[in-house]
């Protein structure tokens, strides 16, 4: 990632409690992403991919419109929640043991 932190936006949460948020690492890990980095983008946070399907299924859907597709959305978010919350979890046990 040579040089290309500088341009990052600091976590706030960490800055101020020095203890990461549920979002760090997504910066990262769409840079990594976009460098064809997938397993790296993937551990970095494991949330990128899920995130990017719920994105691109709110453009289609901005678009095509079908019967469900709140229901659809919803279950999205809910899954996205749960991975977000879990890798959270994962990660504060072994930060902290």
């Amino acid at each position: 990632m040579n040089g290309i932190e500088e341009y990052m936006l600091p976590c706030v949460n960490k800055t101020f409690f020095g203890v990461d948020c549920t979002g760090c690492g997504a910066q990262r890990a769409a840079f990594l992403l976009f460098q064809g980095e997938y397993s790296k983008a993937f551990f970095m946070y494991p949330a990128i991919y899920s995130i990017g399907f719920l994105l691109l299924f709110l453009v289609f859907n901005l678009f095509y419109k079908f019967k469900f597709d709140y229901n659809i959305k919803i279950g999205l978010i809910i899954f996205n929640a749960i991975i977000i919350a879990g890798s959270y979890i994962f990660k504060m046990i072994h930060i902290f043991n």
